[in-house]
């Protein structure tokens, strides 16, 4: 629509300024620094906002850093995927309505694209990396993660320990190279306990389906030769002195978030609990067709998205665009995400 004077309104923009007035009535937190564009790297329909108290920089095309108290939280971006847009990307909504959705966003409807970000996290002396990405086994658009984390100065070798939200190729094909050597060879890696059970199981290897055969070969190559020194949690309980975990079951049987308390603020980095934003926040009922539980997931997004709407939490999810980071408004019968850009 055409604002006052006579120009398009980029979709960034309308989307901003909705989710801003949005986030400033629910929030007891002041927003400051209004509306912006996004830069080259950002995926178009995302929103820009700082809020008080919370300090980010973005440091290069697909990295930003923020403060969050004395936590400093860095989203480094992988790379992306984009597919077409059919019939089985939302099962049982119309494909009419999934593209208008799209299109609401200013994002087109020929085909999605899925951004895929980690997120590496400094705090008490300790370097943790938020999920792997997909290393040399994802789409030709990614596998950026090695790249772009020393682009910033930080080696790999570096990270002290890697926590995992769930085993999709996606989030832990990037822990071992192709040729087989571990990409952070100093870290302890840190998995849910009900996702192990479930992937490392041969039996349900062995009664696997054909098309899911590969997610569990993918596992035992990454944690088969490493298997005694991966330490698993049970969601709910810490994974690190100080790192919460988040029950989020659904899109796999034991995805799990992570999130932490630093200056009045909280943290909680959701995996996959959404895919595109504008398809599952603003239609949290909506199933992406890689959960596996499509019901559980749909309870686990309601509760989780409601507790950060609530909390006020700064909240990052690996599909989402922009820095990956920000806040979550309530907007009708579903939610709208702010991303946290400089």
């Amino acid at each position: 629509m055409p604002d006052p004077q006579g120009a398009t309104m980029n979709p960034t923009r309308r989307a901003c300024l909705r989710a801003s007035a949005a986030l400033a009535a629910a929030s007891s937190i002041p927003w400051l620094g209004g509306c912006a564009d996004l830069g080259p790297g950002d995926l178009p329909g995302s929103i820009a906002y700082r809020p008080k108290g919370v300090r980010g920089a973005a440091l290069r095309d697909g990295v930003a850093r923020t403060e969050i108290g004395s936590t400093v939280v860095t989203s480094v971006r992988d790379g992306f995927a984009t597919m077409p847009l059919d019939e089985n990307f939302v099962p049982g909504v119309p494909l009419a309505q999934v593209r208008q959705a799209l299109d609401d966003a200013g994002l087109g409807s020929a085909s999605v694209t899925i951004p895929f970000t980690a997120f590496v996290v400094e705090r008490r002396k300790r370097r943790m990396l938020l999920d792997a990405g997909n290393g040399s086994f994802g789409a030709p658009g990614s596998g950026r993660l090695l790249a772009n984390l020393r682009e910033v100065g930080i080696e790999p070798a570096s990270i002290q320990d890697v926590l995992i939200t769930h085993f999709h190729g996606d989030h832990i094909n990037g822990l071992r190279g192709a040729d087989g050597k571990l990409a952070f060879p100093n870290a302890t890696i840190h998995v849910p306990a009900p996702e192990w059970d479930w992937w490392m199981d041969d039996a349900r290897m062995r009664a696997a389906p054909a098309a899911m055969r590969g997610a569990f070969e993918a596992t035992r190559r990454v944690f088969a030769p490493i298997a005694a020194d991966v330490k698993r949690f049970a969601p709910g309980a810490e994974a690190l002195p100080g790192i919460a975990t988040i029950p989020a079951f659904g899109h796999t049987p034991g995805h799990t978030g992570f999130g932490f308390e630093d200056g009045g603020h909280r943290f909680a980095y959701l995996g996959d609990l959404t895919n595109v934003t504008a398809l599952f926040l603003r239609h949290p009922d909506w199933a992406v067709r890689f959960d596996m539980d499509p019901e559980t997931a749909r309870r686990s997004r309601r509760r989780l998205l409601d507790e950060a709407v609530a909390g006020n939490w700064v909240v990052a999810g690996f599909h989402w665009p922009g820095s990956a980071m920000g806040r979550v408004a309530r907007i009708g019968d579903g939610y709208e995400f702010a991303p946290l850009v400089s």
